[in-house]
């Protein structure tokens, strides 16, 4: 029996997009997007749609976005994020193929935790294929209570990005694994297409659950301390200039065989010129692309992503300074609307995350 790597984005490597800021109306752009199998539900539940990463998705729905945040956290919203790319990967040499695009221990993951991508060329016995399934995500504190009443599966026994294949509230072929973007727990549930509609109503039905949108999941995720990648990591950005060292396995920082090992084994070790840092600041929120500067009024980084934040009504940021200025605490200035004022860095995340692990 072949066994396949099912495809989890983990933590910090997300859609290639721009922020959700730059979202554009729909009118110029129509014909180009793409649909998810929800674009009827979201419209008949009061999505307002925009343009984003080439799809039409839903920023909010009736309530506002502050309202739809500040329910995650303290209930649970359902998210469409079928945009998301979903494969499969098989073959015996599907965990060789994993371990020459990332930096992680694939070959320690036990069953129904790995990832993605291919090079049958050199003729490995390895094969990608694209999964056509809708993905929506359950977030928030009653996440696993809504969802336990659809599901035999015990899901006191699937912890923090673990993944089981189970039928969810009649829907046969679900793959639900328990992780998010929003520091809540939480599952991605990956839901043939055609049965995408009956699950979401489903889900809707219980009076915890309300539709969120794009608008939501970016401050959300931003209070998390999660990166969005384009914005605050791209190809440019090693694991510790980005503060993922996490993501690095052990076994592969000593054999030194993942790609860019020579230049990201000494980061770990301090030679590392920039970190990527928190930043908490009153008065005018702060965005991307807004400058950051020394107490002096030199400029030594940028902000990558910034918004208001709902949970703490402060505003909070993230971006990179060189090291020196990195450490929790560092006073620094930010240039907003032409004007500067005070910032200091933080450590992130910016609210506590509740993922679910075992005792």
């Amino acid at each position: 029996m072949q066994r396949t790597v099912s495809v989890v984005a983990p933590l910090g490597f997300r859609l290639k997009a721009q922020p959700l800021v730059q979202s554009r109306p729909l009118s110029c752009v129509q014909d180009v997007l793409r649909r998810t199998p929800l674009y009827d539900f979201h419209l008949a539940h009061g999505g307002k749609m925009v343009a984003f990463a080439g799809w039409n998705l839903p920023v909010q729905y009736r309530d506002s976005h502050v309202v739809s945040h500040l329910h995650t956290r303290q209930h649970c919203s359902l998210f469409d994020v079928s945009h998301m790319l979903q494969t499969k990967i098989f073959g015996r040499d599907r965990v060789k193929l994993m371990e020459s695009i990332v930096v992680g221990d694939i070959a320690e993951l036990r069953p129904n935790q790995d990832k993605v991508k291919e090079f049958q060329n050199r003729g490995s016995d390895v094969g990608l294929e694209v999964v056509d399934n809708a993905l929506l995500a359950l977030q928030g504190p009653a996440a696993a209570q809504v969802l336990q009443a659809g599901v035999t599966d015990d899901l006191r026994k699937l912890p923090f990005m673990t993944s089981a294949v189970m039928e969810v509230f009649g829907v046969a072929g679900c793959r639900v694994t328990r992780c998010g973007y929003t520091g809540e727990d939480g599952v991605e549930i990956s839901v043939p297409a055609g049965g995408a509609v009956h699950l979401a109503t489903a889900l809707l039905k219980n009076p915890e659950v309300k539709l969120a949108g794009l608008a939501a999941r970016d401050s959300l995720r931003l209070e998390a301390g999660l990166c969005l990648y384009g914005n605050d990591i791209d190809e440019h950005t090693t694991p510790v200039e980005g503060s993922l060292g996490w993501t690095l396995g052990k076994r592969r920082r000593t054999a030194m065989d993942f790609p860019g090992a020579k230049i990201i084994v000494p980061q770990l070790k301090g030679e590392v010129q920039k970190r990527r840092v928190g930043l908490i600041c009153e008065g005018a929120p702060m965005r991307a692309h807004s400058p950051i500067l020394s107490t002096e009024g030199t400029v030594i980084g940028t902000v990558t992503s910034g918004c208001p934040s709902p949970s703490l009504k402060k505003n909070v940021a993230m971006g990179y300074v060189p090291f020196k200025y990195s450490r929790p605490g560092t006073q620094l200035l930010v240039e907003v609307r032409r004007k500067q004022q005070m910032t200091v860095v933080s450590k992130m995340p910016f609210v506590p995350t509740n993922y679910y692990t075992l005792k």
